[in-house]
């Protein structure tokens, strides 16, 4: 197992890391739409927390030689569920629409920042 942090995620001292490397998967941990660096959430709702937290995800998988097409599952966590069509407005963009990821989606009471939406997924180290 390889656990990765970037300077900016150790700077933060956050309890967890912001991926492990398990055999030929990447663990994502959940992401939010904060800015990077920092815990403070974009402003703008919630398509502009997607967009940030997606974009999140995009840097750490380019920092392990990944891209958004290697992920093959997300979990996907709503503040409010009545929120779902503006999520997926912005969250498709970031997919080849033949290759969307598996996905499963929940409604969460409470989640860390305030934030409206969390992301976390999975991608695979192969070519594929």
């Amino acid at each position: 197992m390889e656990f990765i942090n970037s300077a900016e995620a150790k700077a933060l001292k956050l309890p967890f890391s912001q991926a492990v490397r398990v055999g030929d998967v990447l663990y994502l941990s959940g992401a939010l739409g904060n800015r990077p660096g920092t815990l403070d959430l974009v402003a703008g709702g919630m398509e502009a927390e997607t967009r940030q937290t997606m974009e999140n995800i995009k840097a750490v998988l380019e920092a392990n030689g990944l891209g958004m097409a290697d992920i093959f599952k997300c979990t996907v966590m709503l503040a409010d569920m009545s929120k779902w069509a503006e999520f997926n407005r912005v969250y498709v963009g970031y997919f080849d629409p033949d290759r969307l990821p598996a996905r499963s989606a929940f409604g969460a009471n409470g989640l860390a920042l305030g934030a409206q939406v969390e992301v976390e997924c999975c991608a695979s180290l192969r070519d594929g």
